[in-house]
């Protein structure tokens, strides 16, 4: 497992994005903004990037360019979004990114056509294959894919080896999804992940809460996707102020439960 953070969480600086980076221990970046909250990728200062990347050898594991975050049923704006991806794809060859973040539509006032998504993102998986880059389909609890068990029927439908799950376990538990049912539906189709943790709070609501210590139950999850091999990123997103001072604490947190978990399988091969 690989943890990884997005960067805008925190800031849209670049130098002080790399910087954290590098102060947390964290092994590569997700980008979504990059210089200020309007440079959204691909429309960023690139050779700056490309270059303080190189610099200090720190991989992009994930761009986000805001895409289908729309009506399903509004087939004008997401094609022009599809007619736009190749410029996304070729930034992510400039940068070796290996996938994109996208989100899974949003809610409509009335019962969506579930087709026009499953043609939305068959069509961007079919232009991401040929430049070797996956779609990675994200849960959001205000969309309307909300936890494992809907994004995992809309990925059955489109059924394409290079459209995969972005799964937010902390989003669908808002949602009413408990992390461990969700991970059982989940895993087949799962490439990537967003780290964040919630707390139930005595009105029914959720707050945020530092990665280890909400209800996501992430030392336990953590385990459980280690003992299923996943190996792809735990992308981290801080959301308690101060943003610098719980990143660094999550990051902490992130790694060291990384750790325990890999400690525990090597100590268990030893004792055999």
């Amino acid at each position: 497992m690989i943890p990884i953070w997005l960067t805008d969480t925190v800031t849209s600086n670049l130098d002080r994005a790399i910087h954290y980076t590098l102060l947390w221990g964290l092994d590569g970046v997700e980008l979504r903004t990059v210089g200020t909250p309007s440079n959204r990728v691909p429309f960023v200062n690139e050779e700056k990037l490309r270059r303080r990347l190189r610099e200090h050898e720190l991989p992009v594991a994930a761009v986000v360019p805001g895409m289908f975050e729309g009506r399903e049923n509004d087939r004008s704006e997401w094609m022009n979004e599809i007619a736009a991806l190749d410029d996304v794809l070729q930034f992510c060859r400039r940068i070796e990114c290996p996938r994109i973040i996208t989100s899974a539509f949003a809610p409509g006032m009335h019962l969506e056509d579930p087709g026009r998504a499953v043609e939305a993102l068959r069509m961007a998986g079919r232009a991401a294959a040929s430049y070797g880059v996956t779609i990675s389909v994200l849960n959001e609890s205000d969309m309307a894919r909300q936890n494992a068990r809907a994004l995992a029927s809309l990925l059955e439908e489109i059924d394409h080896p290079s459209v995969r799950a972005a799964w937010n376990p902390a989003e669908a538990l808002k949602a009413g999804e408990e992390a461990f049912s969700g991970l059982a539906v989940i895993l087949p189709h799962l490439d990537f992940i967003r780290c964040t943790d919630v707390l139930r709070t005595p009105a029914g609501a959720f707050a945020y809460a530092p990665v280890g210590q909400g209800d996501v139950g992430w030392p336990i999850l953590l385990q459980q996707l280690h003992d299923f091999g996943y190996a792809g990123p735990l992308s981290l997103e801080v959301h308690l102020d101060p943003k610098a001072k719980h990143g660094l604490y999550d990051a902490t947190q992130l790694i060291q439960l990384i750790r325990m978990v890999q400690r525990r399988e090597t100590d268990a091969v030893q004792s055999t």
